[in-house]
């Protein structure tokens, strides 16, 4: 059974999908935090680089993973998730439930070839910014959240 297949399968069975995100950030001089946000391929709507979990690699290790291939990014990424939202994955022929968890990941190195780089537009914004592009209520309040929990927990998010 192909994947796309099974997946739609245990969506009408009631199951949520589960993917991992990594919500790439960086801290710029005078101490404010941006967050990069990409575009998706087919609807061009703007939100993290997320993917599907990895056979054999931790969901952190996972969210890097994607975050390089979708965003040409890559850092440091957090052991712990910040949050988690949920959306509906446009599949082949129908709508899937999913719940993302996200990892923030401190931006080290910003590539500029990358495997999905003639797919998608990524840009820097304030998370005040970000939070208006998004379509997922969720992922608008994750986003929202974060500069204060960033400011607030300096060991973790800290330059």
């Amino acid at each position: 059974m192909n994947k796309h297949l099974r997946r739609k399968q245990q969506a009408e069975n009631g199951k949520i999908l589960e993917q991992v995100s990594a919500l790439p950030y960086r801290v710029l001089k005078d101490g404010s935090v941006q967050i990069l946000l990409i575009t998706t391929r087919e609807t061009r709507r703007f939100t993290l680089p997320k993917g599907w979990r990895i056979r054999g690699k931790s969901p952190q290790k996972a969210a890097a993973i994607e975050a390089k291939q979708e965003a040409g990014i890559r850092g440091k990424i957090q052991p712990d998730p910040f949050g988690e939202y949920f959306y509906w994955k446009r599949d082949l022929s129908c709508f899937l439930p999913v719940r993302v968890t996200v990892y923030p990941l401190k931006a080290k190195t910003i590539l500029y070839r990358w495997k999905e780089r003639g797919q998608r537009i990524r840009q820097w914004l304030r998370p005040s910014e970000a939070a208006l592009l998004v379509d997922e209520p969720e992922l608008v309040s994750l986003l929202r959240r974060f500069d204060s929990a960033r400011s607030q927990r300096r060991d973790k998010y800290s330059v």
